[in-house]
């Protein structure tokens, strides 16, 4: 799946993704290739990216996540 994390400053990730966890306002939740369509607003904490090639934390201080047709989308208030 195709995920672009965005500051509303840079693109701090854009790439292919096999899976993403990230911090739900109410827990942790991960996304795998074609999940359901979804939109949910993001705490502070860690976004883990597992690529092919390895994986990739980036921390995110809030902000909003859509999922849709295997493209992940994040909006991130900041990266820390």
């Amino acid at each position: 799946m195709q995920l672009d994390i965005i500051t509303p400053d840079r693109k701090v990730f854009s790439g292919e993704a096999t899976s993403v966890t990230f911090p739900g306002i109410e827990g942790q939740f991960q996304v795998l290739n074609d999940h359901a369509p979804l939109v949910s607003t993001l705490a502070r904490g860690p976004v883990t990216i597992n690529t092919g090639s390895g994986q990739q934390v980036i921390t995110v201080d809030g902000g909003v996540v859509e999922v849709l047709r295997n493209r992940v989308l994040v909006l991130a208030e900041a990266v820390l």
